[in-house]
This record gives C-alpha cells, structure tokens and sequence, in this order.
C-alpha cells in the first residue's frame, strides 16, 4: 500500500514545487532568494536540530542517518505561514501554503541504507515598490517584481561503520528558474521603461554528513554529528528583454517599443557550508541537543540597480532543541505514546542592508502523533513557528511570521524474504 501511496504524492508533488509561489519576503530580492531549511516538521519543531540518527525517521539535515533504519520510511511535508510586513510607517499581511519536501529512505541491510528526495531549495517572491528624486532632479518611480526559485532532488547513501559510528554522502542536482521585472517611470516620461529576465539554473553538488552515538551504563546516550557541503557551481542561461510599454487600467501590457532582448549564460556559485552537533537523551524517552551551522559569504547581490548598500557576509544558524515521550510503549494512554518537541534557534541570515544585518529569531514547539501501535507505527507530525526576520530600523521592513507545519511519515518492511512459497 505504501509503495501506491509514494507514487501518487510524487507525481502530485512534482509539479506542485515546480509551479508554486512559495514565498511574500521582500528580502527574497537579493541573490538566489530565500534559503529554504532543509529539514523535517520534526527537525523544525526542534529550532532546527538535526543531529539524530533515527530508526523511523528520515533526516534531511544529515545523509549519514540512513544506515540507522529499520523500517523504509515515507515522509512528506508541507507548511501554511502567516506573516505580518512592518515598517515604522504601515504594515501589510501576507499567507502562503507550500509544500516542502518528499524523500523516502531504504534499510538495505543493518549496516547500509539509502535515500532520496525532492526539496525546494531557494524561493523568491517579492514586489516592491520605491519612488525617489535623483541627482538630476527628476522623480522616479521604481517596481522591483520576481518569483520562482530553486529545487533540488537528491540521492544519498550511508554505511555504519561501527554501531557507534555511520558515515554518509549525499549528491544533489539543483534545478529551477528565477522571474523577475523591473518598471521604471520617469517624471515628465509619458512611458515607463521595462527590464524582464528569465532566469534558467541547473548544477550538481554534494554533501558529506557523520553521526556517532554512545551508551553510558547509567542509560545516558551520548550524541554527535556533523556535515560538510562543498561549494558547488551553477549553469544560468539569462534572456533579458528591455522595452518601453504602457500599462491599461488591467494591468495588461503593451510593448511600445522594443529597445533591447538578449540572451547570456553565467555560473553561479552556492557556498560552502558545515555543521556540527552534540546532545544528551534517553533513547525513546527525551532528548537535548545544539547545533551549530555556517555558510561562507554569499557573493550575489541583487538582480538589476548596483544597490550600494547591500551586502553579503558569512551567515550562521544556533539551534536549542529536544523532545519528549512519556512512555512510548504505553497500551492505556494515547498521550503518553505522543512525542513532545520544542526549541529555539537564531539565525544571521548575512544579509546587511542599510549597514544592518539581517537576523531571524523564532521559537518553536510540535507533536508527533502515533497513527498505528508498536514502535515502526507511522506518525503524524505538526510543528508551530512564530519568529521575526529583520528589523524597522534604516527604513526596512520586519516579518512578522507564525508557521503551521504538517508532516507525514509512513513505515514498512520492505525486502522480507518470504519463509515459505
């Protein structure tokens, strides 16, 4: 049943992130967009920790947790966000629904597992507004418009080089296209001036992830994990089309007059970045752990105006998180088999706009929701977000955002040889 269930939510999936307008931040304007957090409902509920290797459980986060499986594990996500635009002067309200990931991992043997999947790997959405009188005394009005973004779909392995000890790799391919266009109205000018580009990208990358997991004899379990991405290089193919045109009451476009349309190729580069994680727990009873993750500088900038006061710097994640079950194995109570989450993180997102840096705090908890008995049951997970990215200072703009995440995973044997014909 479950290999029908995969099917099915794959082909829906597939063109559900190709097609979806996942993102209202007007900090998506710069670069490649918004970096989307690779991760589960369940890492998220925990302020982003992912240094566990689990037996039910597929962790986006960390390739090496593959070999931990007992059960092929199906997971698939999804988020609604509510999210408030401020300024010292106005604020605007905005809601998106996404679908966030699909992957599913393989237990090949006790020692050796694989996965794969299929993620949202950036996403830009923005329209943005701004009016000014330059230096040759003219006022201009400017409309920054964009959508779409990044995906990515992966394979990964992994091996337990000892019980203690599990090493992994996982190669992506990052793929999507980036819309985005430029109005520029001019006092005095009967016609504004329109840039559009159409954006193509496509190029490999890869991960390197190891977890290490210990017992005391008092029970205590002693966790570590760590990942390394290299930087990679991405193929853009650009068509650029300039031209004077006019706008009806509708909205709809005329080309007035066709001033310019080419077509470019450049790289891109995603930068490197690692992580590194440790935490204390009772397997199957609680758990606490941090985690820390860095990215190197960013050096895209924004897509049209050489804008002088933005800035890419080195960017890092601290994550606080842990859960909690009562009594996993419980037959009378339902709520002690539930797994409590909860944590908080801190990002700087390197980012600096105005001279100041764009932060993102939130706080998070969730439950994970046993949706069959015994140990391998599936689970239904749902976490809650609220945080703030940005600041009103420098006449920017603060988000707001309350999340609502939703999460599936389905478990079951797979490979069992058959005892009699």
């Amino acid at each position: 049943m479950i290999k029908k269930i995969i099917a099915g939510i794959f082909l829906l999936s597939s063109g559900v992130i190709f097609s979806q307008e996942s993102n209202s931040s007007p900090y998506s304007y710069y670069g490649l967009g918004d970096r989307k957090f690779k991760g589960t409902v369940e890492n998220i509920s925990m302020g982003g920790v992912g240094i566990l290797r689990d037996s039910i459980h597929v962790n986006l986060q960390n390739p090496s947790g593959y070999a931990a499986l007992k059960f092929t594990t199906f997971t698939v996500g999804a988020n609604t966000s509510a999210t408030t635009l401020k300024t010292d002067e106005a604020s605007e309200k905005a809601n998106r629904t996404t679908f966030n990931y699909i992957a599913i991992g393989v237990p090949v043997n006790n020692k050796f597992g694989v996965g794969f999947g299929l993620m949202p790997l950036t996403s830009v959405g923005y329209k943005l507004d701004n009016s000014s009188v330059d230096g040759d005394g003219l006022e201009r009005y400017r409309r920054f418009n964009g959508k779409g973004g990044l995906n990515r779909v992966y394979g990964a392995a992994s091996y337990a080089i000892t019980p203690k000890l599990s090493v992994g790799a996982e190669i992506q391919y990052n793929f999507g296209n980036i819309e985005t266009k430029s109005i520029i109205a001019v006092s005095d000018v009967q016609y504004p001036t329109r840039e559009s580009n159409d954006s193509h990208y496509g190029g490999a990358s890869f991960n390197l992830g190891a977890t290490y997991q210990t017992r005391f004899e008092n029970g205590l379990t002693w966790y570590a994990a760590a990942t390394y991405a290299p930087s990679a290089t991405l193929n853009s193919s650009v068509t650029r089309n300039i031209a004077v045109v006019s706008y009806a009451n509708s909205g709809a476009e005329t080309i007035m007059d066709a001033l310019d349309e080419s077509s470019f190729d450049e790289k891109v580069k995603l930068p490197s970045a690692y992580s590194i994680g440790t935490g204390f727990g009772v397997e199957r009873k609680w758990f606490v752990g941090a985690e820390y993750t860095a990215q190197e500088s960013n050096e895209l900038g924004n897509r049209f105006d050489n804008v002088s006061d933005a800035s890419f710097q080195s960017s890092y994640r601290m994550s606080l998180g842990g859960y909690f079950i009562p009594k996993y194995n419980s037959f009378t109570s339902y709520l002690s088999r539930v797994t409590y989450r909860a944590g908080v993180r801190y990002e700087n997102t390197g980012l600096v706009l105005n001279g100041e840096d764009i932060t993102d705090l939130g706080v998070s908890f969730g439950l994970g929701l046993p949706l069959g008995s015994g140990i391998g049951g599936s689970n239904l997970n749902i976490g809650f977000e609220y945080g703030k990215r940005g600041t009103t200072n420098a006449g920017l703009i603060q988000e707001n955002y309350f999340n609502l995440h939703v999460g599936l995973s389905f478990n079951e044997k797979w490979f069992v040889k058959r005892k009699f014909n």
